[in-house]
Formats: structure tokens, sequence, C-alpha cells
């Protein structure tokens, strides 16, 4: 079965997912700092547990919505990915229009590019996975 089209992707799924993403990266760093893993501080400490956590969070979300939606795995987590950018943007604009602040330019571009890559890849291995589940016990009478 070919699920692979873009009438399967949901895009309230899609958001949905990305907030889990980011409230389960948020929870596995917030743990990871109460065990004193990373520091608190926003530093430059962290590096490869910030990235790992990032995995971890967006693997969680593409898990669930592949369970979820059982259809367009990948489409669904590129969707997750790309979701990002338009969060970022709209934090940018909020941001640069309501605080009267510059926008955010802490990031090099080649590494945002890589955390979103990132995103999409740990989001379609748990789609895959999720979607996978969600078959198996959906039955050949489904």
């Amino acid at each position: 079965m070919h699920t692979e089209h873009l009438q399967n992707v949901r895009p309230s799924w899609v958001a949905f997912g990305w907030f889990i993403g980011a409230a389960a990266t948020s929870l596995v760093l917030f743990a990871l700092t109460a065990v004193g893993i990373i520091d608190g501080s926003g530093g430059d400490g962290g590096g490869i547990w910030v990235l790992l956590a990032l995995f971890l969070g967006f693997a969680a979300a593409g898990y669930f919505v592949g369970v979820r939606t059982g259809a367009a795995p990948i489409l669904h987590s590129v969707g997750i990915g790309l979701f990002s950018i338009v969060v970022w943007f709209l934090a940018n604009l909020l941001a640069g229009e309501l605080l009267d602040e510059s926008t955010w330019t802490s990031l090099a571009p080649a590494f945002a590019a890589g955390v979103v890559l990132l995103q999409i890849v740990s989001a379609a291995v748990g789609a895959r996975i999720g979607s996978r589940a969600s078959r198996a016990t959906a039955g050949p009478d489904s």
C-alpha cells in the first residue's frame, strides 16, 4: 500500500505533531538539566545532548502522528520539520514588532538548516515506526 500522497497529509496533525515535538524536546532538556548533564544557563554547554534531545522529542512526535494518521509518514514528517520555519518566522515577527527588538541572529544558517533536517529525519523515523505499528494492530480486515 502506497500512502505517500499529499491528499493523505493532515495539516492539523502536522501542527500538533510539531507541538508535541517541541514539548517532548523541552521535557528531555529539562530532565537533562535537572540531572546536571547540561547547565541551564543557555551557554555553549550541551552540544550533542541538545541534538539528542531534539532527535528524541521529534521522533516521539513522529511516532504519535504516525500512529494517529497511519498514512503518509514521510510527508507528515517533512511538514513537521518545515513547520519549525513557520514558527521561527512568526516568533521573529512578533519579537521584532511587539518588543521592538532585532531578530534572532545567533544561529548560523547551516546549523539552522541542519537542525530542521534533524527534526525531519527524526520525525520520519518515528512516523514510519508509528505508521507500521498502527497497521499491524489494525489487522488485515481494516
